[in-house]
């Protein structure tokens, strides 16, 4: 394979669409910033949440003017030109959502941007919350916020070891929703409480899959792959809940949690109000406060679709080790599975890099044997055995 290089107007175009796209922290902003207040009243006496939103960092004039300005036309190859068109697109529409926090109109867009629950994925979502029994709470130790902060913080030093120019931090903040990573960061909710059981399994989904592709696309010549192709989330969270698996970590708390999330989305969008979600939630074994945190991640800004992705990428990535797929076009960056063929094309043209970090839980005992059982694997269910 012979090396080449991208002419410079191309580069120009990808590190401006990438650096546009990050300049908006999406979930953070879609995210209630009274959580606190709103749970516990909710739990207290079933007041229905009236969630709050904090201003806009950014001025989303200045933003879509700087995205209008991108000559996307100007690029001739046709793989990229698909790529920039697909993710300024993507961005436009996570603009307009911000546009409308809390107004109808904002289920719409999510609905265009993430999609909605298809009959299928429903129906297995209901089996795993009907089928899968959660083991006994009894005997659980929890880490707080802090204390999985500074787990976070110690994953990352390792990591830090292999590449010393690593940016990414940790941070406990309160618009945030559960444990998220933003733009290589992570961020956690004060409310956050992670048994000890979860702890390793939870670092190779934030730090082992998002933060690790996050690095590894931000130094590829391409930095939109750091960003983010458009539609990356689904495969992005199938890919995390799949480190999950080869951790030894996806036990049957987490699948119901995902199976709860599909649920809860496709009741949202059939119209039944957060209460009727959350006594649904809890009516399928699901505990109060969990079935709030869902039913809010679910309900945010006025109905959020993205929570059906983590099953749905789930089964994706199982389908696509199942054809014959690898993972390691996928730690090259964010990007979903439809367009590793197009990210093959420029590897294979020499318009990529090798990864800077490969995620540590390939090297988790047991790893390779799970990784090689997915071959008799067809749903997600098949992955829990007895954990």
């Amino acid at each position: 394979m012979t090396s080449i290089t991208l002419e410079p107007e191309v580069l120009a175009i990808d590190h401006e669409l990438a650096d546009t796209a990050t300049s908006v922290r999406f979930l953070l902003d879609v995210t209630p910033d009274n959580l606190i207040e709103s749970r516990r009243r909710f739990l207290a006496d079933g007041s229905p949440p009236m969630f709050t939103y904090g201003p806009l960092e950014d001025d989303l004039a200045v933003i879509e003017a700087r995205l209008d300005a991108i000559d996307i036309g100007s690029v001739d190859d046709p793989a990229l030109s698909q790529l920039f068109q697909a993710k300024r697109r993507e961005f436009e529409l996570q603009l307009a959502m911000l546009r409308r926090r809390g107004d109808e109109s904002f289920l719409a867009l999510s609905i265009e941007l993430y999609g909605t629950v298809s009959p299928t994925l429903l129906a297995e979502a209901e089996v795993i919350l009907s089928q899968v029994v959660p083991p006994p709470p009894e005997g659980r130790r929890y880490l707080d916020a802090e204390g999985f902060a500074r787990r976070v913080q110690d994953e990352l030093d390792l990591y830090r070891a292999v590449h010393p120019d690593m940016g990414a931090t940790v941070e406990v903040r309160a618009d945030s929703s559960g444990i998220m990573v933003s733009n290589g960061n992570v961020l956690i909710s004060p409310l956050a409480r992670v048994s000890e059981e979860r702890v390793h399994a939870l670092l190779q989904h934030e730090v082992g899959t998002h933060v690790v592709t996050h690095v590894n696309g931000s130094h590829q010549p391409l930095r939109l792959l750091g960003a983010g192709l458009a539609g990356y989330d689904e495969t992005q969270e199938g890919l995390a809940v799949f480190a999950e698996y080869l951790a030894g970590g996806l036990t049957r708390r987490r699948l119901r949690q995902l199976a709860a999330r599909v649920i809860a989305v496709h009741q949202m969008i059939e119209g039944k109000t957060f209460a009727e979600v959350h006594a649904t939630l809890v009516a399928g074994g699901v505990g109060a406060v969990e079935a709030f945190t869902i039913a809010m991640r679910v309900f945010r800004s006025g109905g959020l679709t993205k929570d059906a992705v983590y099953l749905r990428g789930l089964r994706g990535v199982i389908s696509h080790l199942g054809s014959g797929g690898g993972l390691d076009v996928l730690w090259l960056g964010k990007m979903a599975l439809a367009d590793t063929p197009l990210v093959e094309d420029l590897r294979h043209r020499g318009l990529l890099r090798d990864p800077v970090l490969i995620p540590r839980y390939v090297a988790d005992p047991g790893a390779g044997e799970r990784l090689e059982a997915v071959n008799a694997t067809t749903t997600p269910f098949d992955l829990i055995g007895a954990t």
